[in-house]
């Protein structure tokens, strides 16, 4: 019963948002929410109790062939931690997010307002985005960090390094 009752969800997430017809969903409590634009690409996935948020206005992209895990959390808006909290109207940081083609985000991450990944990049299990990631880099921690670039392999090579 659980999983038709997702799959419903699913659904409406496929008729509210752009998601190519190719793209998984990967297990239950995946969130899209927002009146912002959401698009999905081709043979992308996303993990189990994921998240995306889309403001008004703003967009979330996530490219072709990505690989995005469980319990990953990408907003296009937040609070500014510089406003005071006791105040009643507070100030938001409110951006695009891109993620490119062929992008692997590991389990637990957090992409937040204004962050561009390039095609082909890591984000390592438990990290934080503070910036934009370029293209074949490797990131991890907290906050996120340059680990090193990709080694380059023909698409012929598949064996290890």
């Amino acid at each position: 019963m659980r999983s038709a009752c997702w799959s419903a969800v699913y659904r409406s997430y496929r008729h509210r948002y752009d998601v190519s017809p190719g793209f998984r969903f990967n297990g239950c409590g995946i969130q899209l929410y927002g009146p912002g634009r959401i698009e999905l690409g081709e043979h992308s996935y996303i993990g189990e109790l994921s998240t995306i948020q889309a403001a008004t206005s703003r967009a979330v992209r996530v490219g072709r062939l990505c690989r995005i895990s469980h319990n990953v959390r990408i907003y296009s808006e937040t609070a500014s931690a510089d406003n005071d909290f006791r105040q009643g109207e507070n100030d938001v940081i409110s951006a695009d997010v891109a993620i490119g083609d062929g992008v692997w985000i590991g389990a637990n991450a957090f992409i937040g307002p204004g962050i561009a990944i390039g095609d082909n990049a890591v984000i390592g299990a438990n990290s934080v985005l503070t910036r934009s990631v370029p293209a074949d880099e490797i990131w991890a921690g907290i906050p996120a960090r340059f680990v090193r670039r990709k080694r380059s392999r023909s698409a012929g090579d598949r064996s290890l390094p």
